[in-house]
């Protein structure tokens, strides 16, 4: 991971001037904030009726950690009134990398001074967010868990990069079944704050993108008490798979690869998979469905076959090539098939390959999306006649395979 230069916090000096102010809270409440005048004033109302409602007699903070926003974010979360006795807003740009990963260290931060019990995160652009959601992710924490994953409802075609990459290897390559390890809100006991501030990050990328999924595996690595919360449909702008996805992907994926790299002595001990407990009702509206542009991911797919057929053949196996050239040459979009297995293995290859390279990883992951374009369209073709209950089963099948073939790369790390 790249390093910058190191700060030694990320709060400013008025924002722990008020923290001190505050002496102690039980809850602190960080919503991390960017570009977000348009959604923020949602977000803030709804905590705080979570709050008020759910736990009237507890001390709270809700900290709106902005990264420098230029728009009238700050002046839209000053500008929220707030008639709770039990409630203070604290607005401030946050010091360090630019990133939702130093507004979490900011929240996190400011739990750590005010010796809160409970800490919870919400992305700031949420328009679905309940109070209820504010419970369901609050609860489990003063039950005694550490970390409270989300545990969307989301449509069958939502969420393609959680479906095809970051659920499959947190939970066949650390044996934990998160649905959602990078939902973006979250519930965390004051063990896992101080366990995470101690960690060596904060200077690298993981404070300037791919903290939610650094957030879930670090969960995992420091075998902290882990669960997952039900909660409503997550509906926060653009949804199609076709949409350009490629900053998110690197991010999350090259997240992903780093850890694994960090992490090779941990994955050869993992035995099983666990499935932490779903507690809660889903709380809101259902997930709506949405128009997907197959022939745009076919596409991008077969352009990136003349970009990067040489690299492709470099790293892949020469069976996968293969099918990858065979399908490319596909005309009729129903036989359009990147298979289970094929997906599996050039997955483990490219993480592989990410892990011995030095230089250039993003360069390595850019040549991975079309392929990923192309295990998106063939899920889509495969599931679009399917409900539900169809589709998690399919993708449960899928992280199976994942499952079934996590030696192979465990093999290849070793190489």
């Amino acid at each position: 991971m790249s390093r910058t230069g190191r700060f030694s916090t990320a709060l400013r000096d008025h924002a722990r001037r008020q923290i001190e102010l505050l002496g102690a809270a039980d809850i602190v409440v960080g919503i991390p904030a960017y570009y977000s005048d348009e959604s923020l004033d949602h977000v803030i109302r709804t905590v705080a009726a979570g709050l008020d409602q759910f736990y009237p007699e507890r001390k709270s903070l809700i900290i709106v950690a902005d990264g420098g926003s230029t728009d009238d974010t700050r002046e839209v979360a000053r500008g929220v009134e707030n008639h709770h006795f039990n409630i203070d807003v604290l607005v401030s740009i946050y010091r360090g990398i630019p990133g939702k990963g130093s507004a979490f260290r900011a929240v996190f931060e400011a739990a750590r001074y005010l010796r809160a019990t409970a800490v919870a995160l919400f992305d700031s652009d949420l328009k679905s967010i309940k109070p209820g959601w504010v419970r369901n992710i609050l609860d489990p924490v003063f039950d005694g868990y550490d970390f409270v994953a989300p545990d969307y409802s989301r449509y069958k075609f939502d969420g393609t990069i959680t479906n095809t990459i970051a659920y499959n290897l947190t939970r066949a390559l650390y044996g934990v079944n998160i649905r959602q390890p990078i939902g973006g809100d979250f519930g965390v006991s004051t063990a896992m704050v101080r366990h995470c501030l101690n960690q060596d990050v904060w200077d690298t990328d993981i404070a300037r993108f791919g903290v939610d999924i650094w957030l879930t595996i670090t969960a995992v690595t420091g075998r902290f008490r882990i669960c997952q919360a039900r909660l409503g449909a997550k509906i926060h702008g653009e949804k199609d798979p076709a949409a350009d996805l490629g900053p998110m992907f690197r991010e999350v994926v090259g997240t992903i690869f780093n850890m694994l790299d960090r992490d090779r002595s941990y994955l050869t001990r993992v035995e099983k998979t666990v499935n932490p407990p779903v507690f809660g009702e889903a709380i809101g509206e259902e997930p709506v469905p949405f128009e997907v542009n197959l022939d745009q991911l076919v596409d991008y797919f077969r352009i990136g076959l003349k970009n990067f057929g040489p690299v492709w053949e470099n790293i892949i196996e020469e069976q996968d090539y293969a099918t990858v050239k065979k399908l490319a040459m596909v005309k009729k979009l129903k036989n359009f098939d990147l298979p289970t297995e094929t997906w599996v293995r050039i997955v483990y290859r490219y993480a592989a390959h990410f892990c011995r390279a030095e230089r250039q990883r993003i360069k390595i992951l850019d040549t991975l999306i079309p392929l990923y374009n192309a295990r998106v369209a063939s899920m889509i073709l495969t599931l679009q006649e399917k409900n539900h209950a169809e589709a998690e089963e399919y993708y449960d099948g899928q992280a199976r395979v994942f499952e079934s073939m996590r030696g192979y790369l465990i093999d290849l790390l070793n190489d």
